[in-house]
């Protein structure tokens, strides 16, 4: 399986690659990556350790000359999110994933590829089988459990590691160089709900919203995408009053740093209503369409007959779900006041699922002011206390301050003018990278993150961009060789 990834340059990368791909990683469940990395700094003869939260550190000493240089820590995370599209038959626990190769892109066959960030981990494993790089003192962090919960780099020791650079390798940009990033938090709402028997006379309809493109909720919440969520809340608000129509279910989202793609409901209406459901199904299929005409060409909003569910929820429950969707505040909340183009704060309506008797509610807020997360955090809580649910907010994770006085930020600026004979763009991120949690274990740690191109990270367009990846090796080789003493 991915043999025709053999074909690509740079070969030992993407062999790596091609290796990882084979090995399941859910997030929290990266025990056969993990085995996979012990068993390769066993077989390398390398230092290889691991710490409480099963963290893999592997030390590779100097190459000779190059004893003297700084120690220099390269990291990557080695859990990937797990989506597919819901016609997929995908076991993540499982089934390596199977891609092709189009237009100068690797994509997987309908389900995230797993670039993010397995194309960091197969640079760092090509570079500690290599006998032929030059480099200083050299440690390979993989953290686990990035995706869902930081709780790699949260749950990492000061003393673990021994270098003063960090080189991260989860951008998906390439030629951008990253010094700094969003803090982040989620926010998550029970809202229960009464049962009430299914009335006569009437019949079950599954309303979707499908065919968006999602993707990362922090990177992408500014490109204009569609959250499923709030568009099928929006038909659900209004023709409730003008079909009278009752709510069984709400499903949408998955997870909490991306972007809904898909959301659908249990409805139900009496019998005699169903040419008045396709008016309004059509008139919102041509609204949402000429509302994203460009971001999200796939767009489709259909509806099929369904099985007669056990229950509707009642009136009131409805009514304040429906609110509280509507309410509910999700994208752009803020752009920076000191860097152009750049996003501040955010929020994104993640996920609605039903349980036994709540719904809940998962929300992720971020901004690179922490202020301003507080309070776009506050504004959401707000929001769905008043439809009575009870809230409540993770601890969330610290960003990362810019540095002005750099010097990975110098060498690597250099490094790609050299290379490239263009400037790289030097900028902020609005996502969470474990450089702000690293840092805060480790202060005085002078850090860079960047990467080759991943467009739909998060999402089963997920896709990279092999050029780039070419770029990416060539840069982080001349950057190791370039480290000060």
């Amino acid at each position: 399986m991915n043999e025709h990834l053999l074909s690509l340059e740079p070969a030992p990368v993407w062999a790596y690659f091609k290796e990882i791909l084979e090995i399941p990683r859910p997030s929290k469940k990266e025990e056969k990556i993990i085995r996979y990395l012990l068993d390769f700094g066993k077989k390398q003869q390398l230092e290889t350790l691991q710490d409480e939260v099963r963290n893999v550190l592997i030390r590779k000493p100097a190459t000779p000359g190059m004893e003297h240089k700084k120690t220099v820590v390269l990291q990557s995370h080695i859990d990937m999110v797990c989506e597919k599209n819901s016609d997929k038959q995908h076991d993540f626990e499982n089934d390596p994933i199977d891609t092709h190769i189009k237009d100068g892109w690797v994509y997987a066959n309908g389900t995230t590829l797993g670039a993010d960030d397995g194309i960091g981990v197969a640079a760092q494993l090509a570079i500690l089988a290599s006998d032929n790089i030059p480099h200083g003192p050299l440690e390979c962090l993989f953290t686990v459990d990035e995706e869902t919960g930081l709780t790699g780099a949260f749950g990492l020791k000061p003393g673990f590691l021994k270098s003063e650079i960090l080189l991260n390798l989860d951008s998906e940009d390439e030629g951008q160089l990253f010094i700094g990033c969003a803090g982040g938090q989620d926010t998550q709402a029970w809202l229960p709900f009464d049962k009430e028997p299914v009335p006569e006379g009437y019949t079950a309809y599954k309303v979707m919203v499908s065919g968006l493109k999602g993707g990362h909720s922090g990177d992408e919440i500014n490109k204009g995408l569609g959250n499923a969520n709030k568009l099928l809340n929006r038909f659900l608000w209004e023709s409730r009053e003008e079909l009278g129509l009752k709510l069984s279910l709400f499903d949408g989202g998955n997870l909490r740093n991306a972007i809904a793609r898909e959301a659908y409901a249990i409805v139900l209406l009496p019998e005699d209503m169903e040419p008045d459901l396709i008016m309004f199904v059509q008139n919102y299929q041509e609204i949402f369409r000429s509302e994203y005409p460009v971001t999200e060409p796939d767009l489709a909003f259909t509806f099929s007959k369904a099985e007669m569910p056990d229950f509707i929820i009642d009136e009131d429950s409805t009514f304040q779900l429906l609110n509280a969707l509507y309410a509910c505040p999700h994208g752009v909340i803020a752009m920076s006041q000191e860097i152009d183009n750049f996003v501040e704060t955010s929020t994104n309506l993640a996920s609605v699922k039903f349980e036994e008797d709540e719904i809940l509610i998962t929300t992720s807020q971020r901004s690179s002011v922490e202020t301003e997360k507080l309070d776009v955090t506050n504004m959401v809580t707000s929001v769905f206390n008043l439809a009575g649910a009870r809230t409540e907010t993770s601890d969330g994770y610290p960003g990362w301050t810019p540095n002005p006085n750099s010097a990975i930020v110098e060498i690597t600026e250099r490094s790609y003018k050299k290379l490239f004979q263009t400037e790289p763009e030097v900028l902020a991120i609005h996502a969470g990278l474990e450089c702000g949690l690293i840092g805060d274990k480790y202060p005085g740690m002078d850090m860079i993150s960047f990467g080759p191109t991943i467009k739909g990270a998060h999402s089963p367009d997920e896709r990279i961009e092999i050029e780039s990846v070419q770029k990416f090796w060539d840069l982080t080789l001349d950057v190791l060789k370039n480290i000060p003493e």
